[in-house]
């Protein structure tokens, strides 16, 4: 059997893959950047607390999944998707030039307005990327095809933050920042012109420009096809869950671990190089077929671990003196760190068994002229799902008074009662879907 690997020596693969990697990266080099800026600058500059700073940001960011989804789901099934591509990347390019004038004058204002056309350009681009694989791949290279795709937004998403962070330390960081950009986008955009062409799947579709309406009919339209529309709630799960985990990495490394900066990225590290190599397996443990089996293992894990983080967090005594904080070595030293580590790597790999699958199945049994769409209400529904995961941490955290083990560990056990229907729902309609896809491949 191939390395899925190998797929790299192919250009209808990794021109989209290192395209849709720069695209990650540079969100997370520009959205932590900002963030940090926001925190230890702009906050007192502006007389407003860093926690609403950062949630507005948050929002800002996340709202044109909810706005352009759908809108995007059509244009991407309209139009040949290489040069739709490239005309994305070179949006890029002036929004990051916009950034850059905004970090260079601290212009705060002018960098929301970027961060909210970088959510657009990702709002854009989901759809594309994700209806370009199963028309790129062989029906054998689809789920290894999803593994590295994966792999690369986990690795982008954390290599992003971590030079995000240093950049921040350089004397004339906002200039550093600037720059960076601004070269990552022009890279992006050299990787999208070696995209082949991808017909377009409804040239003949005619547009609603009316986002209101186009996203209902979105939705409804997916709802009318049951076994998608429960990998589209799997697939948002997991992004409720992702999120829930991951906005209190800073707060529990800090308060319960007292771990320094190095610690917080270890601890994301661990996380993202977990769901990496789970996303990596799923071509060896399902032989290459787009297959649901691994779905029960990744829901499992990801409530087994969750459960054990809460003991392994509640079990561990760690005194400072003077409050000092403890390196990454530092805390290798503190019995019972090691299994918090291990959870935490673990929670990643099922993750990466969990959302694997589901990608490659909604690739591979959404109707041809309608995959972009039904990738664009998928969009809207992560987006209602990390929102949602937010409103949840403050209610069970502020609200509840619960601490973050005991956060962990209603998650993880929710999980178990999600995954549970969830699975049983796949598997009542599955067979349906599989009938529906012979019948469109026999036309």
């Amino acid at each position: 059997m191939s390395s899925q690997f190998q797929l790299f020596k192919h250009r209808r693969f990794s021109a989209m893959f290192f395209t849709q990697f720069l695209g990650a990266f540079n969100d997370n080099i520009f959205k932590q950047a900002l963030i940090l800026v926001l925190t230890y600058t702009a906050a007192s500059q502006l007389g407003m607390e860093v926690s609403i700073l950062n949630n507005l940001a948050a929002m800002l960011f996340i709202l044109p999944y909810f706005l352009f989804s759908a809108l995007a789901g059509q244009i991407a099934d309209k139009y040949e998707k290489s040069k739709l591509t490239q005309f994305i990347k070179l949006l890029e390019l002036v929004i990051m030039a916009i950034a850059a004038i905004g970090f260079v004058f601290e212009w705060y204002a002018l960098l929301f307005v970027a961060l909210f056309l970088m959510g657009t350009h990702s709002t854009f681009f989901g759809p594309i990327k994700y209806a370009y694989l199963p028309q790129a791949m062989n029906k054998d290279e689809l789920v290894g095809a999803n593994g590295l795709f994966q792999m690369g937004t986990s690795l982008a998403i954390l290599v992003g933050m971590i030079v995000a962070g240093v950049l921040t330390q350089l004397s004339q960081s906002l200039y550093w920042i600037s720059a960076t950009v601004l070269v990552v986008a022009v890279f992006g955009y050299l990787a999208a012109r070696y995209i082949p062409n991808m017909p377009a799947m409804q040239p003949t579709l005619k547009i609603n420009w009316n986002i209101i309406t186009t996203s209902l009919s979105t939705v409804r339209y997916l709802y009318s096809l049951p076994f998608l529309f429960f990998v589209v709630l799997g697939n948002s799960w997991f992004w409720f869950y992702g999120a829930t985990f991951l906005t209190q990495v800073p707060e529990f490394s800090k308060v319960i671990l007292n771990g320094d900066e190095s610690v917080v990225i270890f601890l994301l590290t661990l996380f993202s190089v977990g769901v990496s190599i789970g996303s990596l397996l799923c071509k060896s443990f399902t032989k290459n077929q787009v297959s649901l089996r691994l779905l029960p293992f990744g829901i499992a894990g990801l409530s087994i671990f969750a459960v054990d983080l809460y003991f392994s967090l509640s079990a561990l005594d760690i005194n400072v003196n003077n409050g000092t904080l403890l390196g990454v070595s530092d805390l290798f030293g503190i019995s019972g760190s090691l299994r918090v580590f291990i959870d935490l790597f673990f929670l990643g790999f099922s993750g990466g068994l969990y959302i694997v699958p589901l990608y490659a199945s909604m690739q591979a049994y959404a109707p041809k002229s309608h995959r972009a769409r039904v990738v664009g209400a998928n969009n809207i529904f992560n987006a209602i799902f990390m929102v949602t995961s937010a409103i949840f941490a403050i209610v069970i955290l502020n609200t509840l008074g619960l601490s973050l083990p005991q956060l962990f560990m209603v998650t993880g056990l929710l999980n178990i009662a999600f995954g549970a229907f969830l699975y049983i729902k796949l598997n009542k309609h599955i067979k349906h879907a599989v009938i529906q896809t012979e019948d469109e491949h026999a036309v």
